[in-house]
């Protein structure tokens, strides 16, 4: 097969929209969403002798995500003018930065030991957008998002499969998420790529030649795009041919891609510096104060969980995909008693809190049931008062109805607690040995699987109230006495 002896090159450049409330040279709204050309203004429309003044939070936001990729922070940035000329481009050109761009280097990791090089990291503004399905004789033009902030991430090219491209897109989203710098919503446009693919002879150091797929918007889009562009590519080298640099548009309908224009250079765009932008001038002490109040990374996190909680790396890892549900079992570990287990903690969290909040749109902060009342829930479990089963069956919806009650105080009012009585278990235990004559002879014969029916007939006639660590000593004690009533 002819695909073993290539090998897949990638490079990403990842155009991340971020969460500030304006855009980023003019007080227009950014939000998504909107009646078409309602979001702007002279500055948008770009009518004669309009100024553009840079948003501040868009420069923090980028200097959050600069710092926690390990980027080195350019103190002095500047912008320049990128000429082209489509009809969504308000000015004929866009303000970014080529020359000198705010972050430079830094890495991602995708793997316990695969980190991708980032090659820089630069602010630019948004284009509008065309409408070529809302008309049948004329392309429309909505400019709500022209001058909306991006930071554009480019990558050094070292990803070498489709799903190492899915890797470090999915690994970007969740850190501009975990930061507050984007809401990383791929489906309104707040995360797209632009994907450069190139193949070349396993071994071979020199890059083949590279096409570029546009403004991809899902991960899943992005590994198709990937895995047909590699196999486009091959083919026309086994067939004596030559790859042509060009933009290509990605079909979602049948994973293809197809040609858009020849690639155009750096040389293309007459790149020259903004006159109307002042350098970006970033002070130490500024910089130090960004990176005092950045919260805790996402894999230091996972890193901790397993480590000083000893959860599972799955559960670590689900935790730590949103910032909230990994600080709210953080502090929840922290004020656990030492008979509680932060497994314990991070089940319920989930397996019940997590989904709880999808469903209701709600934050884990939203919740009315304070954390403090979920770790006397817990403790209900670890204490064997209360079976899990009917712990997450019966008392998690009444505190979710009674969040301010004791859940302790709940469950004796539900009459959910467990009994570890003797008298009552002894009871239920003979009646249960009575009913199986045949089955004790059994057990007692060596068949001590059978512990499992008895416990299950003793639990069903206790209505789930039996202690069933208590219940079982009370059974085994019984069944090992060749005298226990029948």
């Amino acid at each position: 097969m002819p695909y073993a002896s290539y090998e897949t090159v990638v490079g990403l450049e990842i155009h991340v929209q971020l969460a500030t409330r304006s855009k980023v040279f003019c007080a227009d709204d950014a939000s998504f969403g909107g009646a078409p050309n309602t979001h702007v203004s002279a500055i948008s429309l770009a009518h004669p002798g309009t100024l553009p003044r840079l948003n501040r939070q868009a420069v923090e936001y980028a200097l959050r995500l600069g710092l926690a990729l390990g980027c080195q922070i350019n103190l002095r940035s500047t912008f320049d003018r990128k000429n082209y000329f489509y009809a969504d481009l308000p000015k004929g050109y866009q303000i970014t930065q080529d020359k000198l761009p705010i972050c430079v280097g830094g890495e991602v990791r995708i793997g316990p030991a695969r980190s991708i090089r980032i090659h820089h990291i630069h602010l630019e503004e948004d284009a509008g957008k065309s409408l070529h399905d809302q008309d049948p004789l004329d392309s429309l033009i909505d400019l709500n998002r022209a001058g909306v902030p991006l930071l554009e991430i480019v990558s050094e090219p070292d990803l070498r499969s489709a799903d190492e491209v899915a890797a470090y897109m999915d690994a970007i989203r969740r850190l501009v998420r975990w930061l507050g710098v984007s809401d990383g919503n791929m489906e309104e446009g707040s995360l797209r790529c632009d994907v450069n693919v190139s193949v070349r002879k396993t071994g071979d150091p020199a890059f083949g030649q590279r096409c570029e797929i546009k403004n991809i918007n899902s991960m899943r889009f992005a590994r198709r795009a990937v895995e047909h562009e590699t196999t486009r590519q091959i083919d026309i080298l086994e067939a004596g041919g030559r790859i042509v640099q060009e933009t290509r548009g990605y079909d979602a309908a049948n994973g293809s891609t197809y040609s858009l224009r020849e690639k155009e250079d750096a040389h293309d765009y007459r790149y020259f510096p903004e006159p109307d932008l002042p350098p970006v001038l970033v002070e130490p002490a500024e910089l130090e104060r960004i990176q005092q109040a950045m919260p805790p990374l996402p894999q230091a996190l996972e890193t901790e969980f397993q480590a000083r909680y000893g959860l599972p790396a799955n559960d670590a890892v689900q935790l730590c995909q949103d910032r909230e549900p990994a600080l709210y079992f953080r502090e929840m570990a922290a004020a656990a008693g030492p008979g509680l287990s932060p497994r314990a903690i991070a089940n319920l969290l989930i397996h019940r809190l997590l989904p709880w909040s999808a469903e209701t749109g709600l934050g884990l902060r939203d919740c009315p049931v304070p954390p403090e009342r979920w770790l006397a829930f817990l403790q209900l479990i670890e204490s064997n008062q209360l079976s899990a089963t009917t712990a997450y069956q019966r008392l998690f919806p009444a505190l979710l109805d009674s969040p301010a009650a004791d859940p302790a105080q709940l469950a004796s009012h539900l009459n959910l607690l467990q009994n570890a009585d003797a008298g009552f278990l002894e009871t239920l235990a003979d009646a249960v040995l009575a009913r199986f004559p045949d089955k004790v002879k059994e057990y007692q014969a060596g068949k001590k699987g059978l512990l499992g029916l008895f416990m299950g007939e003793l639990m069903k006639a206790s209505q789930g109230k039996a202690d069933p660590k208590a219940a079982t000593q009370v059974l085994e004690e019984k069944l090992s006495n060749v005298k226990c009533k029948m």
